[in-house]
């Protein structure tokens, strides 16, 4: 069983001043005290022109500009920063259930796992996910499972819950990719290691607050392209 002692909560932000102060303000910080758990949160900031980074450091976050553009790439440099024996990742904008974060971190923590992805699909929020985008995270789940043999029903959900060290059990941080395949990739290089305890938990996914950044086609085709690339040198 891990002694925990810090756990970092790490958010990739790009002009997310409509959201940042929701999802920080969301954490249960009541039941980190309780549980003597310090509370780190890392804000990988794509150098936004808004009040994002200002919100956020008055919230007691860290801060760390990335002006490299992806998704992953934010990951990549934040993820080494982390002082936590565990990390949670997800984005600032106030879709994912931070609210919730206790609950993943305890059950991680009762099962002895080493890493938890969360299922967004479990309690979709009106308004949190278009037709063309709920069909797109279909087919990108479906041929994830079928090229890996993982069985997971959200491939492309960005809240992780894991102990820092598992990171050393896949491979290297650096080889991960830039943009947005870094999340379906995180999920195959967790869930095929083989000292890895993992699993898929439901979760839920709210209306963002803020502009709608990802585009639903350009990503999910690049997405599923990295799938077969990824499978062919696996």
């Amino acid at each position: 069983m891990i002694n925990i002692t810090t756990i970092t909560v790490i958010l990739p932000t790009l002009n997310e001043e409509k959201g940042i102060g929701k999802t920080i303000d969301s954490i249960n910080k009541e039941y980190f005290k309780n549980h003597g758990w310090n509370l780190e949160i890392i804000i990988v900031d794509g150098d936004s022109k808004d009040k994002t980074r200002e919100i956020a450091k008055k919230k007691g976050a860290k801060i760390i500009i990335e002006k490299r553009k992806g998704y992953g790439r934010a990951y990549k440099t934040g993820m080494p920063q982390a002082t936590g024996e565990l990390i949670v990742t997800g984005d600032a904008d106030a879709t994912y259930p931070f609210d919730r974060i206790h609950q993943y971190i305890q059950l991680l923590i009762d099962k002895d796992l080493d890493f938890i992805t969360t299922d967004r699909f479990a309690e979709l929020k009106h308004g949190s996910m278009s037709v063309k985008h709920y069909f797109g995270n279909t087919i990108l789940a479906i041929s994830l499972r079928i090229l890996f043999f993982i069985n997971i029903r959200d491939s492309q959900s960005g809240m992780w819950i894991f102990k820092k060290n598992a990171l050393e059990k896949i491979q290297p941080l650096q080889i991960f990719n830039d943009g947005m395949p870094f999340s379906e990739e995180i999920k195959i290089e967790m869930f095929k290691a083989k000292n890895v305890k993992t699993r898929e938990t439901p979760s839920a996914l709210h209306p963002r607050e803020g502009e709608v950044k990802l585009e639903s086609f350009k990503d999910g085709w690049r997405n599923l392209k990295f799938l077969f690339k990824k499978r062919i040198t696996k």
